[in-house]
């Protein structure tokens, strides 16, 4: 069965099965030839916007700012890469009742693991209860700090690097869809994220190492 938000929240133990189907992925699976690098892709996206003479969201350059921050406080200890999917979007998760598949590869690379948990979050609009039951069957029990941090991190920078995405395709006019809509939102959401009272404990606790 294909995957939705909703599906991730009705059916038991869909949660965990995405948790174990990622740590499988990280732990066993070889190295990728390609490395996801976030904030390369980043400054990619932004030199184009500004190429294109964009329109951009108010708040915008505020936030990119921000991210210079937390780019910095990642950097502060580096964790080992990892085989990732970098787009797990909740349609590329295939249920079969005892685990879970993965499919549809296109973005994936070396990454810190953590970037797929917050992802996933993120597309499936999980909330706190559905977050702390993805990463205890990730880890197997109750993650560090650490880890979480970087969870929620990732949180906030995937909806920004798909909000730039979302802009560019904006900025060029592709007729796909309301790219302007999709960033916004996106825009909005990354933004709650990282003004509410709990992201900078995160970003402390990132920023402190393991």
């Amino acid at each position: 069965m294909t995957m939705s938000g909703a599906r991730f929240r009705d059916m038991p133990g869909a949660v965990e099965r995405a948790g174990m189907a990622f740590r499988q992925l990280h732990d066993r699976s070889r190295p990728f030839a390609f490395r996801f690098e976030l904030f390369a892709m980043i400054d990619d996206y932004l030199k184009v916007l500004s190429g294109l003479g964009a329109e951009l969201p108010p708040g915008y350059h505020d936030v990119v700012a921000e991210a210079a921050g937390i780019r910095k406080g990642l950097a502060a200890h580096l964790v080992e890469l990892r085989p990732c999917h970098c787009d797990p979007l909740c349609e590329n998760f295939l249920d079969v009742a005892d685990r879970m598949w993965i499919v549809d590869w296109e973005y994936s690379g070396n990454n810190d693991p953590m970037w797929d948990l917050g992802d996933l979050s993120v597309e499936g609009a999980f909330d706190a209860e559905m977050d702390r039951r993805l990463l205890g069957a990730y880890f197997g029990g109750a993650p560090s700090a650490f880890d979480v941090g970087r969870m929620v991190i990732y949180k906030a920078m995937c909806d920004l690097l798909w909000t730039l995405w979302g802009l560019i395709q904006h900025a060029n006019k592709n007729p796909a869809d309301d790219f302007w809509a999709y960033a916004v939102n996106r825009f909005e959401r990354c933004k709650r994220l990282m003004s509410s009272p709990e992201f900078p404990g995160h970003l402390t606790a990132v920023t402190k190492g393991p």
